[in-house]
């Protein structure tokens, strides 16, 4: 939603009549002011006040809005307190993008101020002349100001605020569960690897382990060689080697 303040949305024009007869009125200053005021003075005499009504009426860029007060309302009806039981228009112009919510509700709450200021019981309403309540005309130009500047809350955007803030969220917590799945992926692989990594272990075991032996084996006969040929050396020296005269010359001698 497009933002409240600043001169691009704008509420330009405000009145309070009774029928066709202006009580309170005020314009922001412009060109578009002048021509809104005059828009609404056109458009009062069409509005009817034969049951209270709530209404836009659209002109070019400009959005027209009223609330119209009926001398018919119904005793005991739940918006009794806020009626003038007069036939009296609350009437807003305003720009096409500020929409209709925060119009209304500007205008909800001048009727407020101005039957609490000027109180129906109390106030001849079909006497008045016109402007005859421009004591208010401050407090509309006061209330212009203040919406202009910083407008109610909107309900509807704040709700929309909030699912964009969940949406966001979500998206979030979809994007740290992808992350978490990935890292899951990327866990399941590396384990994979490993149980890859420990078998060529076990069959690289399994060739240095046979290595080893077969190298044991060449080491235990080439000691074995070594042993004998020092056997052999040692005999050999004590029988007269290479001939072996001491020992078989022994033997062929008699007693």
């Amino acid at each position: 939603m497009a933002s409240f303040s600043g001169s691009s949305t704008q509420m330009l024009y405000a009145c309070i009549a009774h029928k066709t007869t202006i009580l309170a009125e005020h314009a922001t200053p412009g060109t578009s002011s002048t021509n809104s005021s005059s828009l609404a003075a056109a458009i009062l005499p069409e509005i009817s006040h034969s049951s209270p009504a709530k209404l836009t009426y659209t002109h070019d860029r400009f959005f027209v809005h009223y609330i119209a007060d009926s001398p018919n309302s119904p005793s005991g009806a739940a918006d009794e307190q806020l009626s003038s039981h007069a036939a009296l228009t609350y009437l807003i112009v305003a720009q096409a993008e500020l929409g209709r919510r925060i119009p209304f509700a500007f205008l909800l709450e001048m009727k407020k101020k101005f039957l609490a200021q000027f109180k129906p019981d109390e106030t001849g309403f079909d006497s008045l002349p016109a402007y005859g309540c421009a004591a208010f005309n401050s407090i509309i130009k006061q209330m212009l100001a203040t919406y202009a500047a910083a407008p109610p809350s909107d309900a509807l955007a704040n709700a929309r605020k909030e699912i964009d803030s969940v949406k966001d969220i979500m998206s979030h917590n979809i994007e740290s569960v992808l992350e978490r799945g990935e890292r899951i992926d990327l866990l399941v692989a590396k384990t994979d690897q490993l149980g890859s990594s420990a078998h060529d272990f076990r069959l690289r075991s399994k060739t240095l382990r046979r290595r080893m032996w077969f190298l044991n084996v060449r080491l235990i006969l080439l000691l074995g060689f070594v042993i004998v040929f020092l056997i052999y050396l040692f005999v050999g020296f004590g029988c007269g080697l290479p001939t072996w005269s001491r020992c078989v010359g022994s033997k062929g001698k008699a007693p």
